[in-house]
């Protein structure tokens, strides 16, 4: 449930309403808008939502229930964009942000050489993942915390933000100590203890669609997130499990769209696990640009034959360059920035 308050509405008759909420024992979020402020109450019940508590205030001037089961992720309860700040880095604003990096660090060399390329062609946030979770229990596994040293060098040597995987709450206080936006994959998108755990960070949290996710289920796990307390969160199509495998995963180009218009979360598209071919990446990328993303998270690798992960879908670093190139035309096309 909502309290819209009147456009000129003062201070005090906004912290009256918050008052009185907390008095009924609830809990608040306050949506500051250039024309109006909105305070969202959590946890409403049938008891609140069947009264006329809040339209007798000085200063309101409506209540609107929200239909949909995430609250806090849903467009109604924030109507304007959310912007995320990582740095100097805002995801979510007119620019289209570039993530990119290799799936796995695998060594010191690899990662600093990968982060100076994707500086150099334009991106902004570094991706590298230490924790892996793989298919197969013998295949690399990522490697932990030597890992997160040598993204924190590479951070340290570009400049660029880090994003990472996390994939247990136990792992969360280590990982704090190494990124600037936490991943959480595909395969732990419904890991609520995770994402409680998440919900206590200060940091931003780039959360995965699952491979078999509904847009629904997505945003509920997004709202684990948010009702614990953070509220930077940001959303990923990454591709879906269907009957069809001439790719790695079908790209669902109708849920950046569709994100866009539920939801006031960033969206990102990663079309290197949507597609698993790199010669895919690009044409998909452009997609999710058109589509409305606010994001994208391409894999770089300096010598994808040589990967020890997903080196079927990584663009060599010329390749990655060229791609930014393009990129910038069709972000333009659209009124973005890239």
């Amino acid at each position: 449930m909502i309290v819209v308050m009147k456009q000129g509405a003062t201070p005090e008759q906004i912290e009256a309403v918050v008052l009185r909420v907390e008095e009924l024992g609830y809990k608040v979020h306050l949506s500051r808008g250039e024309a109006r402020t909105i305070v969202g109450i959590i946890g409403a019940d049938d008891y609140l939502l069947s009264q006329d508590i809040f339209e007798v205030m000085e200063g309101v001037e409506r209540t609107v229930r929200i239909m949909e089961p995430y609250k806090l992720a849903s467009r109604n309860f924030v109507q304007a964009q959310s912007e995320l700040s990582v740095g100097p880095v805002t995801i979510g604003g007119a620019r289209v942000v570039v993530m990119a990096g290799p799936c796995s660090v695998e060594s010191r060399q690899q990662i600093l050489e990968t982060a100076h390329a994707v500086k150099e062609a334009g991106a902004s946030i570094l991706r590298g993942g230490a924790f892996k979770p793989r298919s197969s229990p013998y295949s690399f596994q990522g490697l932990g915390e030597e890992g997160l040293r040598y993204l924190a060098e590479a951070r340290e040597a570009t400049g660029l933000p880090v994003i990472t995987e996390v994939m247990s709450p136990d792992d969360v206080e280590l990982v704090n100590q190494y990124t600037d936006i936490f991943q959480v994959g595909a395969r732990n998108m419904q890991n609520y203890s995770l994402l409680k755990a998440l919900g206590k960070v200060d940091k931003p949290v780039f959360l995965k669609r699952g491979i078999s996710g509904t847009i629904e289920e997505l945003l509920m796990s997004a709202e684990y997130i948010l009702s614990h307390g953070n509220m930077q969160v940001m959303v990923c199509e990454r591709g879906i499990r269907t009957y069809e495998t001439a790719t790695r995963n079908t790209f669902d180009i109708n849920a950046i769209p569709l994100l866009k218009q539920l939801t006031h979360l960033p969206v990102v598209a990663d079309p290197s696990h949507g597609t698993g071919k790199w010669e895919l990446v690009g044409p998909v990328a452009k997609a999710a640009i058109a589509a409305g993303a606010d994001a994208l998270m391409i894999e770089v690798h300096p010598n994808p034959a040589r990967a020890w992960s997903d080196g079927a879908q990584s663009l060599t670093p010329e390749r990655f360059a060229q791609l930014m190139q393009e990129l910038r035309s069709v972000a333009a096309a659209v009124g973005r920035e890239l």
